[in-house]
């Protein structure tokens, strides 16, 4: 895990350019830097390294070939690199190193773009053929790691962090509004799943995307490597033999992400996604090592898991650490927290989830398994079980629909919309917005704006799935790789990598989507159990009691009470501030309102207040500090 930056310029590159880049992600590489610099000085990459696999000198990026007929700058972790070296080997190749860097680099002088086929893993890199005189990029299949990149007429430059390119003169922290609406609307999409970024004139490669520039017209061509299809052959085989071939995959997933020589753990919340992963992870190390878990808790709360996490540490003898994080930690973190975060958060869990990997530096563990994809990908929400009915209707009789129907109501009572929701949902957004106003009631965030710019928002934000597969698998394809789980992978990368802490997801192997995403909606969800498939799978190795654990639980702090405590104060400077009201986009008195609505006892406004909360603490202690600091032209 590490930080990557390089700028491809029609004249000589300023490699202080590169090296005030690199600098700004300090963070992300603690172990070293490098700068590579091509003979006409056009090309010149660097790098800031958290030494991971073969931590020695070996490793050091950027990394070329001993011919320098291609050089490497590369951020994150090639899991399968031994089977790839093994595979090279017989073909004659030789290796100097034990590290994946390297095993990538070889990869490509062997297979050319196609090794990106062979990779399992979460990576972004940037590679320049000298023979060729291009540079090929490209981004993992799940999109774990970033790839940020701006074209000018003059220069292309790419990093890992937002932060690095505004190092370079003519990019400038500008902002889209209406993006940025759009994430505070629903925190899934406007940021994370478009090429272009809520900075006009930055870029973002999209998970499964690779990126080829030729150096001498800067032209940039991008391209789909990868793109989940949907596998008939795998949709035949019996839901026992399903469960069997879901376990072995998540346990080679899991074997493949111990990979490390530095110290590893897990994170644990209790809940059923990162107990999976400490209960097989645990099955893997030896019984006599020590096995480091990190948890946060909020005692004295609904929020608080300690119980059932506390089981996973009894019953797996691990070494348990625990965080409680606090709204008045989040009010001194704050100015860090937006500024390693970089853009805005969807709710104050994304803090709790900071305090988790801070823990883990405190106590010198550098890799950290994580739950997070189990959700996205296996069904993990209950509103997923709309879906879920639309995929049976397919094929079931109406008796039968009317059977699961009312076991799904029975066990989750909140997953189905009653008649009345459906019928509010559906309305208009003009006129929904309208009742709103009249009645003073209703919790969107599209009552906080104008009416017009609200109908531009819902449009902007309707969502658009693959319908070659079942509704079911369509709608969790469309969460893991457009929609939801970016914005989350987002999150754990600039938190991880705030404290210089690498996250392994086991869930997000390309692997289990290929042979989950295929399946019947019963195999996925049925029995009227979310993630019906992890449950049947790891029946035991899970406790029972997590196994059986039907609510689902996100790791969210007391985020009413924050607002109404530690966070109040901060929330009304923000709505009675001029800034607020001269932004042009706030209805003021509405969001006021709504702030003594949440104060009246209203916690399910805790949601809506945050987020132009937050928007306007990212603009403080990101956006503005960004624009205050100095500039490197890119050229000499």
């Amino acid at each position: 895990m590490c930080g990557i930056a390089g700028i491809v310029a029609k004249l000589r590159v300023n490699p202080s350019a590169v090296q005030a880049m690199t600098d700004r992600m300090e963070h992300r590489g603690p172990d070293g830097e490098g700068m590579w610099i091509g003979e006409d000085g056009r090309v010149v990459l660097g790098h800031r390294r958290l030494a991971v696999i073969d931590p020695t000198e070996a490793g050091r990026q950027p990394m070329s070939d001993s011919s320098e007929t291609a050089v490497l700058t590369y951020n994150g972790e090639i899991y399968n690199y031994i089977e790839i070296m093994n595979q090279l080997r017989e073909t004659g190749v030789a290796f100097s190193s034990d590290c994946d860097t390297e095993a990538l680099l070889q990869a490509y002088l062997t297979w050319g773009k196609e090794c990106l086929t062979e990779l399992n893993g979460m990576f972004s890199f940037a590679l320049f053929d000298v023979r060729a005189g291009h540079l090929f990029c490209a981004r993992d299949r799940f999109g774990e790691k970033p790839f940020l990149y701006c074209e000018t007429p003059e220069f292309f430059a790419f990093a890992s962090e937002f932060k690095a390119l505004f190092a370079l003169c003519g990019v400038e922290p500008e902002i889209d509004e209406t993006k940025l609406l759009r994430f505070l609307h629903q925190p899934w999409q406007g940021l994370d799943d478009e090429r272009e970024t809520v900075f006009p004139g930055i870029k973002q490669l999209l998970p499964g995307e690779m990126l080829v520039l030729d150096v001498a017209s800067l032209k940039v061509s991008v391209s789909r490597y990868w793109d989940l299809e949907p596998d008939n052959s795998l949709s035949w085989q019996s839901e026992a033999d399903v469960a069997i071939q879901f376990r072995e995959l998540l346990t080679d997933s899991i074997r493949l992400r111990m990979r490390s020589d530095v110290p590893l753990g897990s994170c644990l919340s209790g809940g059923l996604d990162s107990s999976a992963i400490v209960c097989l992870a645990r099955q893997i190390v030896d019984a006599n090592a020590p096995y480091h878990v990190f948890t946060g808790r909020f005692p004295g709360t609904a929020a608080d898991e300690w119980a059932y996490a506390k089981e996973v540490v009894t019953a797996t003898s691990s070494t348990s650490h625990v965080t409680e994080p606090t709204a008045q930690g989040l009010v001194e973190d704050l100015e860090d927290f937006c500024w390693f975060n970089e853009l805005p958060t969807g709710s104050t869990s994304q803090y709790a989830q900071w305090c988790v990997f801070r823990l883990a530096a405190e106590n010198g563990v550098t890799v950290l398994l994580d739950g997070q994809g189990a959700d996205e990908l296996l069904g993990g929400y209950e509103q997923y079980f709309r879906p879920y009915l639309q995929a049976l209707a397919e094929t079931d009789t109406k008796i039968a629909m009317a059977e699961q129907e009312a076991a799904i109501r029975e066990r989750y009572p909140l997953a189905l919309e009653d008649a009345a929701e459906t019928w509010k949902t559906r309305l208009p957004t003009g006129l929904r917005w309208r009742l709103a106003q009249w009645s003073g009631q209703g919790s969107d965030l599209l009552f906080g704006i104008s009416s017009d710019l609200a109908s531009e928002v819902a449009v902007a934000n309707k969502r658009h799935l693959d319908r070659r597969f079942n509704a079911l698998s369509a709608v969790l394809k469309d969460e893991c790789f457009h929609s939801h789980l970016p914005t989350l992978l987002r999150y754990g990368d600039r938190n991880s990598m705030a404290h210089s802490r690498e996250v392994r997801l086991p869930f997000c192997d390309h692997r289990l989507a290929e042979l989950v995403l295929s399946q019947p909606p019963g195999i996925l969800m049925g029995n009227t159990e979310t993630k019906h498939l992890l449950r049947s799978g790891l029946n035991g190795v899970l406790p029972e009691n997590i196994r059986t654990r039907w609510n689902k639980q996100g790791f969210l702090p007391p985020q009413d009470d924050w607002l109404r405590g530690a966070l109040l104060p901060l929330a009304k400077e923000i709505f009675d501030g001029q800034a607020f009201a001269n932004r042009g986009i706030w209805r003021v008195n509405w969001w006021r309102a709504a702030l003594a609505r949440l104060e009246g006892g209203e916690d399910h406004l805790a949601w809506t207040v945050w987020k132009p909360v937050i928007a306007e603490l990212w603009r403080w202690h990101f956006v503005e500090r960004v624009r205050g600091m100095p500039q490197v032209p890119a050229v000499m």
